[in-house]
């Protein structure tokens, strides 16, 4: 297949180019420059410009754009830059694969669409919550509509937070819990949504290569946990005791009230039921396995 992928540089991107590669795909990544490499193209979102016949021959387009949501504390001015950066690429791409006859658009979401949902599991059927997390991904999902009126696949991957070697959440932890400093979020009772790097690449070829797949599709360890088993976990993979306890009042007063109290303090309890209905396999389907091979 030849597939085009926006955000390709990012976590997720850089293994899924080469993945998608590995099993015989065609790429071309979609550059914010002038395109310098034979498998670049370049493009502008907030110009909505493309360079021509981008689309050509294409089977699929993966869009995978949109800023860190813990990469900076959140106030009016990074609360924007969230939204555009996921709206805007989204509808530009939403409305390209319509005008270019692309028959499949795969676009990111996220797992905080269903907000906090207590004690429950959530799977793709679950209404959506009404925070300022959830309300951004029913945006980012919605910024597809173009495509899905125009008769495209569109394959909305709702994706927990991702378990890497390198970057991500892993990343900033294990420094912290090797010094020996880690510890449980507040009451830790709070699901920790989490998925292997491995696959989350694997379940984006995956709704690629399957075309009876559509709609939202919940990328998720089929095993969920909370926070302080999560926490627990972490430790025994890095051989480090996890005593200690952050109070909600600490995390709230070091990132703000609503981004400590969304991001870190609630979370959504997702099941995978989309992909383990379809027969997807799971590398890493425990926790402990994530964190291994991540360590490793």
């Amino acid at each position: 297949m030849r597939v085009v992928i926006a955000g390709s540089s990012g976590l997720i991107g850089t293994s899924l180019v080469a993945s998608m590669r590995a099993a015989g795909h065609e790429v071309l990544r979609l550059v914010r420059r002038k395109a310098a490499a034979p498998d670049e193209r370049g493009w502008d979102p907030y110009a909505g410009r493309i360079d021509s016949h981008t689309f050509d021959g294409v089977d699929a387009v993966i869009n995978l754009c949109g800023a860190g949501i813990g990469d900076k504390r959140w106030d009016d001015a990074r609360k924007q830059v969230l939204h555009d950066s996921r709206i805007v690429p989204a509808e530009v791409l939403s409305a390209a694969v319509v005008e270019h006859g692309v028959p499949t658009l795969v676009n990111s979401s996220g797992a905080h669409f269903y907000g906090d949902t207590g004690t429950r599991l959530a799977d793709e059927d679950a209404p959506g919550g009404h925070t300022f997390m959830s309300r951004l991904t029913q945006d980012w999902e919605a910024a597809t509509s173009v495509a899905q009126e125009g008769g495209v696949r569109v394959v909305l991957m709702r994706t927990a937070v991702v378990i890497s070697p390198s970057g991500g959440v892993f990343g900033r932890l294990k420094p912290v819990f090797q010094l020996f400093l880690g510890g449980k979020l507040g009451t830790g009772e709070q699901f920790f949504p989490w998925v292997s790097l491995d696959d989350v690449v694997s379940a984006y070829r995956f709704v690629v290569e399957h075309d009876d797949i559509r709609g939202p599709v919940n990328v998720a360890g089929p095993t969920p946990v909370t926070n302080a088993e999560f926490t627990k976990a972490v430790g025994t993979a890095l051989h480090r005791p996890t005593p200690w306890v952050v109070p909600a009042f600490a995390l709230k007063t070091l990132l703000g009230a609503e981004m400590a109290q969304e991001l870190l303090l609630t979370g959504p309890g997702l099941t995978p039921k989309v992909l383990e209905s379809h027969g997807f396999h799971f590398m890493h389907p425990a926790l402990p396995s994530a964190l291994t091979a991540a360590v490793a």
